[in-house]
């Protein structure tokens, strides 16, 4: 009887973890978000950005896999990027029915300057921390970069 009652235990302290890491990273995450160049960009427009940026130039196709978006949504995207100048449509090298969508030297930049306030903004939170508390963050950060790549 004792391993169930561990066991419980264990489930119900990975719940109050999960509910705790759950608001705890919402409201980060808000707050960071509060913080975003005033670009006129939607969240969904910066993030397929950010991954054309990260990954290297792709497909609508691959763009949409990536976004976990459908295609017709990520069509909608890359035109309203093209229109801003933050993206090019490019012909597919070997394939005549595809293009290649990368992000411009503009759109990078933008992407550089919107890191940069959240950036500066975390920072200044980091610094009202005590060094026992930045030290747990940073032996964290790996550890949540994992979970949200599971």
């Amino acid at each position: 009887m004792r391993y169930a009652n561990d066991m419980t235990s264990a489930t119900r302290t990975d719940t109050e973890l999960a509910s705790a890491l759950r608001m705890s990273v919402m409201r980060l995450a808000r707050r960071l978000r509060a913080h975003r160049l005033d670009s006129g960009l939607s969240l969904t427009q910066l993030a397929a950005l950010a991954t054309l940026e990260r990954h290297g130039a792709m497909t609508p196709r691959e763009l949409a896999d990536h976004e976990k978006v459908q295609p017709p949504s990520v069509t909608r995207v890359i035109a309203e990027l093209e229109g801003r100048k933050l993206a090019t449509r490019t012909p597919h090298p070997t394939d005549g029915r595809q293009h290649i969508v990368a992000p411009t030297p503009a759109g990078r930049a933008l992407l550089r300057e919107d890191r940069r306030r959240r950036e500066v903004w975390l920072a200044r939170q980091l610094a009202a921390l005590t060094p026992d508390e930045r030290a747990v963050l940073r032996a964290a950060a790996p550890v949540l970069e994992r979970l949200g790549q599971l």
